[in-house]
């Protein structure tokens, strides 16, 4: 079994996306991840993440001879670049500082050959918060979730009863008050140490593990 990554560029023309998807079906091919946008010049982007592809060369032949089909570049899956996604929710300063200790403590991690990314959005309000929450439902590679704010609460503890129920990830809250501390799987006052531990939660290369810890706030 051989996985593999690609890139293609076709017409925007209907029917394209069929007969591509068609096409790695009958090589009994999976495809395991699939991102569609639209560029310049009417130029679809199409990148798939296969599984089981026995015969790359016959893959890619038969994908080029597909007339709509402009280009195919092979390269390594988003998960080998970017690896595991830290997500970190809340107000702008807490933000930056969870951002903070995260980022230091994944460049010690990635440094010695593990592959974690931080992404961070400063939002406020119940709303924006809980709707950011739900839709890491339909995000890729995310391994913990972190909570950066003053308070959270209502649909925002809904949401992330949701997601943990949907999606194997870790929450951790700073201590605030709310409800999202009491579904939260780990609850830190100090923002840079929140995002130190949720790098440490979920790094290869760390010898932490929060399943072993007695009380889960500090």
């Amino acid at each position: 079994m051989t996985e593999i990554a690609v890139t293609i560029k076709t017409l925007d023309e209907k029917g394209v996306l069929d007969d591509i998807t068609n096409l790695i079906s009958k090589n009994s091919v999976n495809i395991s991840y699939a991102h569609i946008f639209l560029e310049n010049n009417d130029i679809g982007s199409i990148y798939f993440e296969l599984e089981n592809v026995k015969d790359i060369d016959g893959l890619i032949k038969d994908i080029k001879n597909i007339n709509s089909v402009k280009s195919i570049d092979i390269h390594d899956s988003l998960n080998d670049i970017y690896g595991k996604r830290v997500i970190i929710f809340g107000g702008g300063a807490q933000v930056s500082q969870v951002a903070m200790g995260a980022i230091t403590e994944a460049d010690r991690h990635n440094i010695r050959g593990e592959r974690i990314s931080v992404d961070t959005i400063p939002l406020i309000g119940e709303e924006d918060i809980a709707g950011a929450v739900d839709a890491l439902s339909r995000l890729p590679r995310i391994k913990v979730l972190v909570l950066a704010g003053s308070l959270m609460g209502g649909k925002i503890t809904e949401a992330v009863k949701k997601v943990k129920k949907d999606k194997d990830i870790i929450v951790i809250s700073l201590n605030m008050p709310g409800g999202v501390t009491e579904v939260a799987d780990l609850i830190i006052t100090d923002p840079i140490q929140a995002g130190i531990m949720a790098v440490m939660s979920i790094a290869d290369t760390a010898k932490f593990d929060i399943k072993k810890l007695k009380s889960k706030k500090f």
